[in-house]
């Protein structure tokens, strides 16, 4: 039964016209095992819960015991990267009975599942990826201010007191140090980890450093750039590589990074105050979360880079999509003026070829100046709804 808080996901919809086996991977608390709830499995296995590891650790053979009088079914195992192996005895079952059983694997990390995952049969399980809830997953109706401050992650979107919304966030990171990074014994130094972490989210929208990032923490470069894979491969963090028309250049350019939610970013810093020195840096924040996450819901291929000349003109983001490049600046402004528009008519320039141009801003009005789209924030991502 459905939960009464329950949101629809609109990568549901793409899970239900599969009808491959599944791997759903994404960072802990974004609902996966609400969403695969909801194609009511024969078994549930949640590896998550401490007794049923280690039933399954201490016994290479007990998902076979379990499965062994079923004729059919869909099989539910939550948590799979804290045993990789099972797969190869999931993959043994889809060998030995096929169309017999599905499986729907849950996971929060793909370092643990690399080498399970290159162990399964090619095409026969498809891997999507589960991320924060999307303005259309809303159906627009998201407040921005509430956004910025405690991000989109399902179970923080339907708490009603603001006070255990900021606990949870807060906790998050604990627990994710404790269960992602220690149990999974990912790396030992968890002191240095724990600093490193912090710095990250203090720098995140900002280019990649390892220099900096390891003197701040106070750990050396080698462990900072270790750490940083750590925080990708546990879906924490998130690139936005150079734009540029030479790959080559694309290589050896730096790329931003951001967290994969404002709220949990805030929570890191321990500070929800969407106050006018922060504000710019949530919204954008926000708005390449919002970005990324449409691709992912949509299972679509969607580009996005950032534009930076030698001169230090920027243009926040560059989406590339069915064929379309479009020029995105982020304005946390109810106004637009003439010097918000230079990145764009630069990038314009450079690229030599039709772009489209954007300003996405917190106004109520859509509107054109010198050729550059002004538009209210959700209007972009209702038009991008509208022709996924």
């Amino acid at each position: 039964m459905k939960s009464q808080h329950y949101i629809p996901r609109k990568i549901s919809q793409i899970l239900m016209r599969s009808k491959k086996s599944i791997l759903l991977l994404g960072p802990r608390q974004t609902g996966k095992s609400t969403l695969m709830a909801n194609f009511n499995p024969t078994i549930s296995i949640n590896l998550a819960r401490e007794s049923t590891y280690l039933a399954f650790a201490s016994n290479a053979a007990e998902l076979e015991e379990r499965l062994i009088k079923l004729k059919q079914g869909t099989i539910l195992i939550d948590e799979v990267q804290r045993l990789p192996s099972l797969l190869n005895t999931v993959q043994v079952l889809m060998d030995d009975y096929p169309h017999q059983f599905r499986f729907l694997l849950t996971g929060s990390s793909a370092r643990k599942l690399k080498k399970g995952k290159a162990n399964l049969l090619p095409g026969r399980i498809h891997a999507f990826h589960l991320g924060p809830l999307t303005c259309e997953e809303l159906n627009f109706k998201l407040d921005i201010k509430s956004a910025l401050a405690f991000g989109t992650l399902p179970g923080i979107l339907t708490e009603v007191s603001e006070e255990n919304k900021r606990l949870t966030l807060e906790s998050y990171a604990a627990i994710y140090l404790k269960e992602e990074i220690q149990s999974e014994a990912l790396t030992k130094n968890i002191e240095g980890f724990s600093r490193f972490i912090y710095v990250i989210a203090a720098e995140t929208t900002h280019f990649l450093d390892f220099s900096k990032f390891s003197s701040e923490a106070m750990i050396p470069r080698q462990s900072a750039v270790r750490y940083f894979e750590i925080l990708e491969d546990t879906l924490i963090i998130k690139r936005c590589e150079p734009f540029s028309k030479s790959q080559r250049k694309r290589l050896i350019q730096h790329p931003r990074f951001f967290l994969f939610d404002v709220g949990v970013l805030n929570g890191l810093m321990k500070n929800f105050t969407v106050s006018s020195d922060r504000i710019g840096m949530l919204f954008e924040h926000f708005i390449f979360n919002q970005l990324s996450e449409f691709a992912i819901s949509h299972n679509e291929n969607i580009r996005l880079s950032s534009y930076r000349t030698e001169h230090g003109v920027e243009v926040d983001f560059i989406m590339e999509r069915k064929n379309e490049i479009t020029a995105i600046e982020v304005k946390a402004s109810k106004n637009i003026a003439e010097r918000d528009l230079r990145g764009l008519k630069n990038f314009r320039q450079y690229l030599g070829k039709a772009v489209r141009s954007v300003v996405l801003y917190m106004g109520e009005h859509p509107k054109v100046i010198d050729h550059i789209e002004i538009l209210p924030w959700k209007d972009f991502f209702k038009e991008m709804s509208a022709s996924a």
